[in-house]
């Protein structure tokens, strides 16, 4: 008796252990079901290969991150939907097609190093977590920044690093990037971004001074200057701090 106890314990810590190494989005959070796979499945492919998005890597990530765990219990059923969602203090999860619209254009790589200034609900993180080697968010709203960071290490991310801050002023400890995604609108580039991004690296920002209309725009960092594609109008919430001065 006593060793069927002892091997019953061995075995129990060994999937205890197990489990707490590797965890997955089933096992932390059983709310993403066969159905909301298939609501993901569908995104993928009427809005946003439909479309024309074509990386099969942004493809492949967005087909994998559970959007609707990233958003309030009462707007589950709409998580899928065609259009950005209200997620507290005024901010958004921007719609599915535009997260991969500013994903695919900065042409990421397994290897990357990325900074993501405005972390909101963490969905834009968690997509570059599944496509780069390190992720670094920054959200200038604490409770923000908090509820995300919890989320995103219960679905097991252990390459995002996340910070309460001003973005406008980056991360200039992990710095230099090779991409920045800026998820709010501002009426410049801040100057402290385009140091902190590497030679050849890209950013992108919704740019533009009107609240409700912006043009998404694609900066490539070049010796002689940068190199810059506008990419149509896109709107976002503005960021706040710094960059409202």
């Amino acid at each position: 008796m006593v060793r069927v106890k002892i091997i019953f314990l061995v075995i129990a810590s060994f999937l205890i252990f197990a489990f707490s190494r590797y965890p997955s989005v089933e096992s932390a959070h059983p709310a993403d079901t066969e159905k909301t796979r298939e609501q993901r499945q569908s995104m993928v492919r009427e809005q946003l290969a439909a479309r024309g998005i074509r990386d099969e890597r942004v493809l492949a990530a967005m087909s994998k991150v559970p959007r609707h765990l990233f958003v309030e219990d009462s707007l589950r059923r709409k998580a899928y939907g065609d259009h950005p969602l209200p997620i507290g203090e005024g901010q958004t999860i921007s719609q599915p097609y535009v997260v991969a619209l500013m994903t695919e254009a900065l042409k990421l790589k397994p290897s990357d190093r990325v900074l993501e200034i405005g972390t909101g609900s963490g969905y834009q993180a968690a997509v570059l977590a599944e496509m780069v080697k390190e992720v670094y968010t920054i959200e200038i709203r604490e409770r923000l920044k908090t509820t995300a960071a919890g989320l995103l290490g219960a679905l097991g991310y252990k390459n995002i690093k996340t910070k309460y801050a001003d973005g406008y002023f980056g991360w200039e400890e992990y710095g230099p990037f090779d991409a920045v995604i800026i998820t709010a609108s501002a009426n410049h580039i801040p100057p402290p971004l385009m140091k902190q991004l590497k030679e050849g690296g890209r950013l992108i920002i919704p740019l533009g001074s009107t609240l409700y209309y912006q043009t998404l725009t694609l900066i490539t960092k070049k010796g002689k200057g940068p190199e810059v594609e506008q990419m149509g109008g896109v709107a976002f919430v503005p960021m706040t701090g710094e960059a409202r001065k």
